[in-house]
């Protein structure tokens, strides 16, 4: 243990810090003083979950408008400053202090807010002082939601003034180490999971490290990544993640020899063993012997130029073509295929990049008109047959604005062309311009090749889109990858796992991660082997696990591998759909549509065929009902709806749910009109689900019994009982269960209870 560490430690145990201010306007100095004992202000300011007033009327509370935090984490050490902007909308002077929850050991650096020179105190409190604080704050606030962050050391400021009708800002300080798991290192920003909360965040981390960072991940929200150097990252939250709620949570994890895992577990009985998520990522510099990448590409476009695709569009296209084929490097290759009603080759196999031949494939895109119909099927059969260049990663850009109208138009035949007529495994990036295509189709043919399909919406900018594809597939890593599990001896490991999606890995180029999700059996070590063609040479990679760290904890790994279960099962059913006398009533079809809304009411994932699982008035308790509505639901849109904006939104959200990676925690998807829609009446808690149903919430594992079932105990809100469940269900991270706005009805230890809160008026929702 290092000095640092050890001075860390100790400091954690100090429940009174010596703290220094930052320089603000008109800073208010920290000083050291005793104020545990003393009530609570009028105001409450929780920036994690909201400002509550402590006022007979509840009236005048000060507003959280905005908070962001900046996180510098160096090595293992995290310093988090988050600051708090306020506003007093009311006419008198308002008072107010500030309640922080905070991880273990965290340590106050700094408190300062702007106002009038005075004395302000801060401290950390332990966990029993802060459940005693939590206990008063439950019971004379009279809002559940207080109780969300029992558990969890605090930090407590004094009471400072909010001037009438003013803003304030407040800055707050502290640092912790955090947890490191092998080669992996988590940071945790505790937050409320409480989809009312609607208080925008800004969020900026900074690692550093002395080993080079493989990859940064979070499960909770949505990134955008920087990598600054080998060793340096920067990580802000993406644009449109800034309200999501739940802890935000953040891993990185430091380089090993070429590929770098690790492993997050969670333990269910009801599996035999329980969930993984497995996280993988790729070194931060690649020794090459030149500057090109040691797997070459070799990059076929696919061009409709059938009548539909006149004018801009056609232009766009061109202007595409000609970037892709100057930003191939040296020796790469690249081919044109060119249709309509016909199919024609700008070379019969591929040809290697030179002056002459960029000069070549310049005048034949310049050339191109558009006329005719849309021979699908005969192009790709061009582009897939053709032969491959010599130890390249062959790559299809396929690009159609419309629905197959000249030869062999069946969906059938087109999409096996790609799952049976491709011998030389070419990956087939899907381009749909506009709502004219068959998504289903564009979407299935990428999936079945390792690619991905692309969607150019009305008044995008169809270069743009294609552009922006073909620079993610910059310097491939690791092509043709596959996975094993296997023992410590290298023999299978059979029965070891399950259901481990996705079941074919993708090619890996430049800062590509995997993220892999499953269900492991039994609790031995495992081991999992990726091996593929690593920078141009055979490689195999091995990563043994322990589930000895497997915690409930890790709520997200299940919810992560029950919402891209789901997305495969319709899928299927949606696949289905290109065979018109496929119906619903199949037993096939019945099982899968059976298993589709189990795993939705479970894990709480709704999609736009199961949408009225959460609505007011469906009786989940019958199950014919519930099955007749999703099976038509799935029918008339996944199966049915083939082309236009219904079919489009449908890929879009399919896309998503496939790849997800990060929580989706208000249930966010495309409606058929290609609007973004949520659904706030079932509400994720950790690994929990609850529906909202009259005037209470009722747990997921109770809902299909909800109109029989009884409580064998019912709890008042703020009661000693009530205080010793909410502990309990910390240790378990479940204490979000009984904050929800109204009663909730709960499965605890085996047996129905059912809390009975009384919510008094709130500052921010």
């Amino acid at each position: 243990m290092n000095k640092h560490t050890k001075t860390l430690k100790a400091a954690s145990a100090i429940i009174v810090s010596i703290v220094a201010a930052f320089i603000l306007v008109e800073p208010a100095q920290a000083q050291i003083h005793h104020i545990r004992t003393r009530p609570p202000a009028s105001n409450v300011i929780v920036p994690q979950s909201r400002a509550r007033a402590f006022t007979p009327d509840r009236r005048g509370t000060v507003e959280i408008t905005e908070i962001s935090a900046l996180i510098d984490i160096l090595e293992s050490t995290a310093t988090t400053t988050i600051e708090i902007r306020l506003e007093n909308r009311s006419s008198r002077r308002q008072e107010a202090e500030l309640i922080v929850p905070v991880p273990d050991g965290a340590v106050i650096r700094g408190f300062a807010y702007d106002g009038p020179h005075g004395k302000i105190t801060a401290e950390v409190l332990p966990k029993d002082e802060a459940k005693r604080i939590y206990r008063q704050l439950v019971s004379k606030i009279r809002d559940p939601a207080l109780a969300e962050f029992i558990g969890y050391n605090l930090i407590r400021s004094s009471v400072f003034p909010v001037e009438a009708r003013g803003k304030q800002r407040i800055r707050l300080t502290y640092e912790h180490l955090l947890e490191v798991d092998g080669n992996r290192i988590d940071y945790i920003l505790p937050r409320t999971e409480s989809l009312k909360y609607n208080v925008p965040w800004k969020v900026t981390a900074n690692i550093k490290a002395k080993r080079p960072i493989s990859t940064v991940y979070s499960p909770s929200h949505k990134l955008k990544t920087k990598r600054i150097t080998d060793k340096q990252f920067s990580v802000k939250l993406a644009a449109d993640a800034g309200k999501e709620p739940g802890p935000f949570r953040l891993s990185y994890l430091l380089q090993e020899n070429g590929v770098t895992a690790s492993m997050f577990a969670y333990p269910d009985k009801k599996v035999g063993g329980g969930y993984f998520l497995l996280l993988a990522g790729l070194p931060a510099e690649l020794t090459n012997t030149d500057d090109t990448p040691a797997i070459k590409r070799e990059v076929t476009l696919v061009i409709d130029r059938s009548g539909s695709m006149r004018n801009e569009k056609i232009k766009q296209v061109k202007e595409a073509a000609l970037q892709i084929i100057a930003g191939l490097n040296k020796g790469e290759a690249f081919n044109i295929i060119i249709y309509n009603s016909t199919v024609q080759r700008f070379s019969d196999i591929p040809v290697i990049k030179s002056s002459e031949t960029e000069e070549a494939a310049k005048a034949y895109i310049e050339g191109l008109t558009a006329t005719g119909g849309t021979n699908i099927h005969a192009a790709l059969r061009q582009a897939l047959s053709q032969e491959p260049a010599d130890e390249m990663l062959p790559i299809v850009l396929f690009l159609t604005d419309g629905l197959p109208t000249v030869g062999n138009t069946s969906e059938v035949a087109i999409r096996n062309v790609v799952m049976k007529s491709n011998p030389h495994k070419r990956r087939v990036f899907t381009f749909g311009v506009g709502f004219d295509v068959n998504a289903a189709l564009l979407e299935k043919i990428a999936a079945e090749s390792r690619a991905r399909a692309e969607f150019v919406l009305p008044k995008e900018d169809v270069e743009a889109k294609i552009g922006r594809v073909f620079e993610q597939l910059t310097g491939p890593i690791l092509a043709d990858p596959k996975l094993q599990v296997v023992k410590g001896n290298g023999e299978p490991a059979i029965g070891r796992t399950r259901d481990i999606i996705p079941r074919k890995l993708p090619d890996l180029f430049e800062g590509d991660q995997i993220i892999l999700l499953g269900q492991y059996v039994g609790n031995k070590p495992i081991t999992f082997k990726i091996s593929g063609n690593y920078l141009g040479k055979k490689r195999k990679f091995k990563f043994k696990f322990k589930f000895n760290k497997a915690n409930v904890r890790n709520g997200f790994v299940p919810r992560l591998w029950a919402s891209r279960k789901i997305a495969e099962l319709i899928d299927t059913v949606r696949q289905m759909g290109a065979d018109p006398a496929k119906s619903t009533k199949d037993p096939k079809v019945k099982e899968l549509v059976d298993e589709i809304v189990r795993l939705s009411t479970e894990f709480g994932i709704l999609t736009e065929y199961t949408a009225f699982l959460a609505r007011e008035g469906t009786a989940l308790s019958r199950p014919e009902d519930v099955y007749s509505e999703a099976a038509r639901t799935l029918e008339t849109r996944a199966m049915r709806a083939r082309t236009g904006k219904a079919a489009v939104n449908q890929s879009l959200n399919q896309i998503q749910q496939k790849e997800q990676a990060t929580l989706n925690l208000r249930n966010y998807n495309y409606d058929q009109n290609m609007n973004r829609v949520s659904i706030n009446t079932v509400q994720q808690i950790n690994d929990q689900a609850y529906y909202h149903r009259g005037n209470r919430w009722v747990d997921s594992r109770l809902v299909n019994e909800e109109d029989t079932v009884e409580p064998v105990k019912i709890i008042e809100f703020g009661s000693e009982e009530f205080m010793e469940i909410a502990e309990q269900l910390a240790k378990e991270n479940r204490q979000g269960s009984i904050a929800l706005a109204g009663d909730v009805l709960l499965l605890i230890n085996g047996e129905p209870v059912l809390i009975k809160n009384r919510i008094g008026k709130t500052g921010n929702k």
